[in-house]
């Protein structure tokens, strides 16, 4: 079984890269080209750089290696988060944004700039959540702590059932149109939220939402029934994080107690990754993945990332790193266009993951 490699198509006015790949060889590092955000007028890189391993699991010099060789890729957009670095708690809150503000001094006009609010950032009860008041306060702390005076995408981390639909709107509104930021976006919304609060916003008028972010990968394809379909018909980019299933379909996790030093035991998140991956069923499909992966003659890890790029639902999925020679097995992901057998042979054997109701 081999994979063809041409240009992507991700955009008419994508770079033009070429690789080989099926004869054992792997893929060259192309330019990473660009794709209109959603609906937008505005063009964002193909892939994403998530940082949320920058301050934990990855210390600041590595972490602007990590930056600097995505960038020199063609990476233009960042994903971050208030509550960010992964695995840590409040003392930790608000560290990978500083990290990033540091980095992005003499750069800022050469990036765009994506950051969330609604998690825990302190200890009073208005301290998380969709609120007015957190959300206009999780604004100005994320802009400080950046060093800047605006993001260009500014989204919802986790959906607030606490807190009115309306009021969110309203506060999402308000930082756009004090120029705050450029766009506003969700991530983790269950289907009929997103549609609830598009339409809250178009009866009142008010800023849209242009983006998602959820989770997707041959290990979780549940958004594929309801979520995506929605995303398609609205216009939304979509920006899924976990291509690489927390690093299990890297294939370097063997079955047994979860890997030192990774995901999977990092802290407050641990107990997370473990829940959504770390099962004999996961494993048992990676080790089919590798197989095909092998026949295919591309690394698993370039597999996986281009398998997603492939859904033409898809925007720009968001890569992560805690070392920096990590970047280049996703990096290649880029000029891989699979055959119809090779995508069709990696639906059939992850099509029990469309299956589910995980809310994240």
């Amino acid at each position: 079984m081999t994979a063809s490699l041409a240009q992507s198509a991700a955009s008419p006015a994508a770079a033009s890269p070429t690789a080989t790949a099926g004869d054992g060889a792997q893929p060259r590092i192309a330019t990473v080209p660009s794709i209109r955000l959603g609906n937008t007028g505005l063009p964002i890189s193909r892939l994403v750089l998530g940082t949320m391993t920058f301050g934990l699991q990855t210390d600041e010099q590595t972490s602007h290696r990590i930056l600097d060789i995505a960038s020199d890729a063609g990476v233009t957009t960042l994903d971050t988060a208030d509550v960010y670095p992964l695995g840590g708690g409040l003392a930790t809150a608000g560290r990978t944004e500083q990290i990033i503000g540091r980095w992005l001094q003499g750069r800022r006009q050469r990036v765009l700039l994506a950051t969330k609010a609604v998690g825990v950032i302190g200890p009073a009860a208005w301290d998380r959540g969709a609120s007015r008041k957190h959300l206009l306060d999780g604004i100005d702390a994320s802009l400080r702590r950046l060093g800047t005076d605006y993001v260009d995408l500014y989204q919802l981390h986790s959906d607030d059932p606490h807190t009115p639909l309306d009021e969110t709107a309203l506060a999402l509104d308000t930082i756009v149109r004090s120029g705050k930021a450029r766009y506003v976006g969700v991530s983790n919304f269950l289907s009929y939220r997103l549609a609830r609060l598009i339409g809250r916003a178009e009866t009142r008028n008010l800023v849209r939402v242009v983006s998602v972010q959820p989770r997707y990968s041959l290990l979780f394809r549940e958004i594929e029934r309801e979520l995506l379909p929605l995303a398609q018909d609205e216009g939304l980019a979509v920006i899924p994080y976990n291509p690489l299933a927390g690093g299990l379909l890297t294939g370097k996790h063997k079955p047994g107690a979860p890997t030192p030093g990774t995901r999977f035991t990092l802290g407050t998140a641990a107990e997370r990754y473990q829940d959504r991956y770390w099962n004999e069923q996961a494993f048992a499909t990676v080790e089919s993945l590798k197989a095909v992966a092998s026949d295919a003659g591309i690394p698993l890890t370039t597999l996986a990332v281009a398998w997603v790029l492939a859904n033409p639902a898809i925007t720009a999925p968001i890569i992560g790193a805690s070392r920096p020679e990590q970047l280049a097995e996703v990096l290649a992901a880029i000029p891989v266009r699979l055959e119809p057998a090779l995508k069709l042979r990696l639906d059939e054997l992850t099509a029990a993951y469309r299956r589910g109701d995980a809310g994240r």
